[in-house]
């Protein structure tokens, strides 16, 4: 009997390897296929249709076999035992069959409807993901890539209206969305489709948290092809990025947020407490990644590691991981720390690393990025057909999509609208329909929104938010092409020449320098300057020497923390107003005149004098754009752009 037991125990294990051998096969084959539909797409200029769109569609396909093909081996599957002595589900409950004491761990609650010969269905569950591979896996290269790739000249040229898009646009979403939920439920309640406890209004603005992560990697793909106007791009991208962050964030802090007495009460001390909770781990994850990114950024400047890059490339890549990974242990947000990471990293450490390893990880990045953002769409497509707890509510289904777009509106015109009162620049209407269409709902929203699917309604907010997620990547993504037509918006647009023309006429009209310098963002002026005088020179190779902007009794300490390459950089009367109009370190060097004569720097590192321009998204599938810019008397720096 013992023998028997050892054998059954040995064959089910050997077939739950298989099984996970037929799981990886499987996405295997479908992210294959979505590269080969990528090239099809691109080589007849197919944009109705992006590659995200496509990878869904086929995790829809596969999750439709898979679910009406494979079959439960266990015959006692969707069979319903009553244990009325329980008042409670356990964790871990312990049971007694025939003497032999099994352990079984609690995983979720299951509506009656979902009660039937699928429970038992190990294929199905198994193409079930733990909602940790989602965060710890999947999530930081594609936000690391966010980071890291960042047009940081466009990006500050309109961070006032980013940040206001970011913070206040996703608070006012998120307000808005929870409201008209809160009104959903309360009809939901009336009709006798939920009880009145199982849904409060903290619950409601969770779903309004969540649903606020935009995500329009799709309309940003489209953008990038087509070079439409930089300006929107900046904004849409911008504020995509930074919303990823805070809508965690605010997740994470509506989460905790709860009232001694009534559920739908507001109270004051538990709101104030959510709110420093906010602030708190925003900042200490904004801490965190930043830095990591120092220390990188001081390890490739004072070691010699550039004359290995494989070991330069490994050490960049496992600290900015690190950061991700201790603001989690932390109790911070990793997701906002390695956003800021990759900010930092590609600011300071990009101009320390050797041409070898600039390359490397900037490829490597958008590798990681590509195949991450391809697993989780797949994954969303395979979702609704192989996760076995499904609520489907037409109701608060409606009302999302509802909630959703009036919430998006909310956001977008009247932010757009107090922006402009005070942009010389102002961001006009085509712009603003546009960025109100692009709203799209993606990757954050999903993996929020599968990180608890314990309880019935919590399951109803998964089902939603991934229906959602489905129907505005397929509609609006393949919408974009058409809609940019509709709305008269610039394409074909290079960002240099369209920065230099705005330079241009903004000079032209301003006869007075001081007025460009008052009508400049004041507060990043001053960031500027600091950052051209002490924190370059600190922590790469550039800028102007330590003992020229400290204090002279600094001067030994400035000797040994500047590099002997930085002596040659002065900072100009003007160096503040450069730096905003044209950000040093992001100058495109273009060779297809002239091949950059490489300088060697004080650790013996050959230092690039240009930058490789890797298209954003390109994935080596279009040719490498190569251009040089120079401003006389100024020395040529690298930088991610």
């Amino acid at each position: 009997m013992e023998k028997l037991k050892k054998y059954v125990s040995v064959k089910d294990e050997d077939h739950f390897y298989h099984q996970g051998a037929v799981e990886l096969l499987i996405f295997n084959f479908l992210l294959i296929l979505t590269i080969l539909t990528i090239w099809l797409f691109k080589n007849h200029r197919f944009r109705f249709l992006h590659e995200t769109g496509g990878a869904m569609l086929y995790g829809l396909v596969m999750g439709l076999i898979i679910r009406y093909v494979t079959k439960s081996s266990d015959v006692e599957s969707g069979t319903v035992y009553e244990c009325e002595k329980l008042k409670s589900g356990p964790s871990t409950l312990l049971i007694n069959i025939t003497n032999q004491v099994y352990e079984y761990q609690y995983k979720r609650e299951i509506s009656h409807h979902n009660v039937n010969g699928h429970q038992g269905n190990a294929m199905l569950q198994k193409m079930t993901f733990d909602p940790s591979i989602f965060f710890n896996i999947l999530l930081p290269p594609i936000i690391f890539h966010a980071g890291y790739s960042l047009k940081k000249r466009h990006f500050f040229r309109n961070l006032g209206s980013i940040l206001a898009y970011a913070f206040l646009g996703t608070a006012i979403s998120c307000i808005v969305i929870g409201l008209i939920m809160y009104g959903f439920v309360k009809a939901m309640v009336h009709i006798g489709q939920l009880k009145q406890w199982e849904f409060h209004f903290t619950d409601c603005l969770f779903f309004g948290s969540l649903m606020s992560a935009t995500d329009p990697v799709t309309v940003l793909a489209i953008f990038h092809e087509l070079n439409v106007d930089t300006d929107l791009y900046t904004l849409l991208f911008g504020e995509s990025v930074l919303n990823d962050a805070v809508a965690i964030v605010l997740t994470h802090s509506i989460s905790i947020y709860s009232p001694k007495e009534n559920p739908n009460a507001f109270d004051a001390a538990a709101f104030f407490q959510s709110v420093g909770n906010f602030l708190g781990i925003f900042a200490g994850s904004f801490a965190m990644g930043s830095s990591y990114a120092v220390v990188t950024a001081l390890l490739t400047k004072f070691t010699k590691l550039c004359e290995f890059p494989m070991l330069e490339t490994g050490l960049f890549f496992l600290l900015s991981w690190s950061a991700f990974l201790s603001a989690e242990a932390a109790g911070l947000t990793g997701i906002v720390a390695v956003l800021f990471c990759g900010v930092t990293q590609a600011h300071y450490t990009y101009n320390n690393l050797s041409p070898d390893s600039k390359m490397r990880t900037k490829q490597l990045f958008e590798f990681m990025n590509f195949l991450a953002e391809n697993v989780i769409f797949c994954y969303m497509g395979l979702a609704l057909f192989t996760f076995q707890n499904h609520i489907f509510n037409p109701l608060f289904i409606f009302g999302a999509l509802v909630a959703v777009f009036v919430a998006r509106a909310s956001n977008i015109y009247p932010l757009s609208f107090l922006l402009n009162l005070g942009r010389k620049q102002k961001i006009p209407r085509n712009f603003q329909h546009m960025m109100m269409f692009s709203g799209l709902r993606g990757a954050i929203a999903f993996a929020l929104a599968i990180r608890d699917t314990d309880s019935q309604p919590k399951q109803m907010v998964f089902t939603t938010a991934l229906l959602i997620v489905l129907f505005t990547v397929c509609v609006f993504g393949g919408g974009t092409t058409p809609m940019l037509t509709w709305l008269h918006i610039r394409v074909g647009v290079d960002p240099d020449e369209d920065l230099k023309a705005k330079a241009a006429s903004q000079s032209a009209s301003d006869l007075d320098k001081n007025t460009t310098k008052a009508e400049s963002a004041w507060l990043f002026r001053i960031w500027y300057g600091f950052d051209h005088k002490y924190l370059k020179p600190l922590l790469t190779h550039t800028g102007p020497p330590l003992t020229s902007t400290l204090p002279e009794w600094c001067n030994p300490v400035a000797r040994l923390l500047t590099s002997p390459s930085a002596y040659g950089d002065q900072l100009k009367d003007d160096d503040t107003v450069y730096i905003i109009n044209n950000d040093e370190l992001t100058e495109n060097c273009e060779s297809s005149a002239h091949t950059p004569v490489p300088a060697q720097d004080s650790t013996g590192c050959i230092q690039a004098t240009g930058k490789e321009d890797i298209q954003e998204g390109d994935l080596g599938l279009g040719g490498y754009k190569l251009q040089l810019q120079h401003t006389a008397g100024q020395p040529q720096k690298n930088s991610l752009a």
